[in-house]
């Protein structure tokens, strides 16, 4: 039997990949669709991101997590779900005081770890802003 990868590099399935906010296991993964259970710590969140290849499906199991999705801020419940649209900056925070778990369902085309671009990080891991530098010339 071999390991399914979305691409080269990736963890194999049910390998854990911590993060600083908590970190995920792959369950599963086919051509187009992922799915993860995600755990975030009590106090801490995800980047604030968006992807350019896949949409996402998230689904409470523990705890009650405030999601952001294209501006919108909710709580959500065990059992609660959302649908997190392609293209759409997303967030999900843990204010409470036990471990955060959430199934996530990925789908489209391409699924790896790189296609994450990144707003806002608490880890430093956003990319630096790319706005151009003013220069103010004094004439004499």
């Amino acid at each position: 039997m071999s390991v399914q990868r979305a691409r080269p590099g990736d963890p194999p399935v049910g390998v854990f990949e911590a993060r600083p906010w908590g970190g995920f296991l792959t369950m599963e993964e086919g051509r187009g669709y992922k799915v993860k259970r995600l755990f975030v710590l009590p106090g801490q969140r995800l980047s604030l991101q968006r992807h350019r290849f896949r949409a996402e499906h998230w689904v409470v199991v523990r705890g009650s997590p405030r999601v952001i999705i294209a501006g919108r801020a909710r709580r959500l419940k065990p059992r609660g779900s959302v649908d997190v649209p392609r293209g759409a900056w997303h967030r999900i925070e843990n204010s409470g005081r036990v471990p955060v778990v959430l199934i996530e369902v990925q789908h489209g085309p391409y699924l790896g770890e790189d296609d994450i671009i990144r707003r806002q990080d608490d880890y430093g891991r956003a990319a630096p802003s790319k706005r151009r530098a003013v220069s103010r010339s004094r004439k004499p």
